[in-house]
């Protein structure tokens, strides 16, 4: 379900474009302190949108820097850090250890049990140190493990559950601005499942995987059927986003959210004219 919260790079200005690779390069050395080189093989940009999203939000300062390392020895690249730097390496390497168990369980892989197994003591600090949080994230996704095993074509089912894991990895704090953050996260959940059935529909049919769309398998109007309801829930997300009180890196947000989570649709479902802009109309 992620990959899908990147930035659009060439529409970035010289400086956002700066202070996203700094979130994310940041993002990067924060997991690999926390729980080590192993887990920084789980490094998404996804969660770099979270430290950017509650950076701006909260307005928070912290640290910066420019370093060479390891991916890149030859040449420093900026970071910065921050509390909410640490909160996503944390959610990074949790969601990456259920994304192992999911795929050991679905495909009985391997490769998947192993990289759990490598993880597991860094998941089990993140759940000490997020208790609660981590116990309602681990049930959601026992639940849309249960929805996708007995196949429920419902995709409200699926989507709703995945929305409310997304609600949970928003809103850090409980503050007057928890709420918001949960409504848009539970919107943005809901986008990026709808998201990844209709990417996999195809593979998913072959496969013989889970899909809730696996009806609509070779619809001639599915680019319209899955934009209208991806639209939808965007739409809800950026309306909980414009009530935050988002200054700094503003542009960043509406970048990832109304451009570079669409990149996977554009490319799987063009238009014929070759004009793609989905985000013209969000």
């Amino acid at each position: 379900m992620f990959g899908y919260l990147t930035a659009s790079e060439k529409l970035l200005e010289e400086a956002e474009l700066k202070r996203y690779k700094a979130a994310y390069c940041g993002l990067c050395r924060s997991i690999s302190r926390r729980h080590g080189l192993i887990s920084r093989t789980s490094l998404s940009y996804d969660l770099t949108f979270l430290i950017i999203l509650l950076t701006s939000l909260y307005d928070t300062e912290g640290s910066s820097g420019k370093n060479i390392c390891i991916v890149h020895p030859f040449s420093e690249r900026d970071w910065f850090d921050n509390e909410f730097t640490a909160y996503a390496a944390d959610i990074n390497v949790a969601l990456a250890y259920f994304k192992a168990l999911d795929n050991w369980n679905d495909d009985r892989s391997i490769l998947s049990a192993s990289y759990s197994a490598l993880i597991k003591d860094a998941y089990k600090n993140i759940c000490s140190e997020y208790p609660q949080k981590l116990s309602a994230i681990s049930r959601y996704m026992s639940e849309l493990s249960e929805i996708e095993k007995k196949g429920n074509p419902d995709p409200d089912a699926a989507s709703s559950c995945f929305g409310k894991i997304m609600a949970e990895i928003l809103a850090l704090r409980n503050d007057r601005w928890t709420k918001t953050l949960k409504d848009a996260g539970n919107a943005l959940g809901k986008f990026l499942y709808i998201m990844d059935a209709c990417i996999d529909l195809e593979s998913d049919v072959v496969k013989g995987s889970y899909n809730p769309f696996r009806d609509r398998y070779g619809a001639d109007d599915n680019r319209e059927y899955f934009y209208d309801i991806l639209r939808m829930f965007m739409g809800e997300c950026l309306e909980y986003i414009d009530i935050l009180p988002l200054v700094e890196d503003m542009g960043i947000i509406r970048n990832i959210l109304c451009c570079g989570a669409w990149n996977s649709f554009c490319r799987k479902y063009p238009l014929q004219d070759g004009k793609d802009d989905v985000s013209g109309s969000i």
